[in-house]
């Protein structure tokens, strides 16, 4: 696949293209994909949060680990869903919009760290910001490699 198949619509599948003055994602039934997605996916990042104990002027490791395994899980499964099956309308809005867009949460991550710096603990949430971006670029690749089909050697 190069460059030029994929869509600009990050909702539209690969092959799939924008009519003019009509936008894709307003489509209700993409819509419902990304709502039903998302329905399961802010249940699945309460639960993450259960699982791991937060400390007051800690560091964040539930919403930390939350991000990280969403970042591993988007480029998993965008790197199977552009390269290994054939296009869905659904798949990617529901899985990569709704349900990791929820499961993944950014005005956490902000929240968190403009109370960390707030409250005196400017060096934790230093380490936590510059943690998040590297490891979640970090594990955004390794899930695309792992995603992508091997080649032939």
């Amino acid at each position: 696949m190069h460059d030029d198949d994929l869509p600009i619509d990050a909702d539209v599948a690969p092959g799939e293209h924008l009519q003019p003055g009509r936008a894709l994602r307003a489509d209700p039934s993409i819509l419902a994909a990304i709502a039903l997605g998302g329905a399961l996916g802010a249940p699945a990042r309460y639960g993450v949060a259960q699982v791991i104990p937060v400390h007051t002027n800690g560091f964040p490791w539930a919403t930390f680990w939350t991000n990280i395994t969403g970042s591993l899980l988007l480029g998993f499964v965008l790197a199977l869903l552009i390269e290994r099956f054939p296009p869905s309308r659904y798949a990617r809005p529901f899985i990569a919009t709704g349900f990791l867009g929820a499961y993944t949460t950014y005005s956490t991550f902000a929240v968190e760290t403009d109370l960390l710096i707030k409250n005196g603990h400017a060096g934790v949430a230093g380490v936590y910001a510059l943690a998040s971006l590297l490891v979640g670029f970090a594990a955004v690749w390794l899930g695309l490699t792992l995603g992508r089909p091997r080649r032939a050697r």
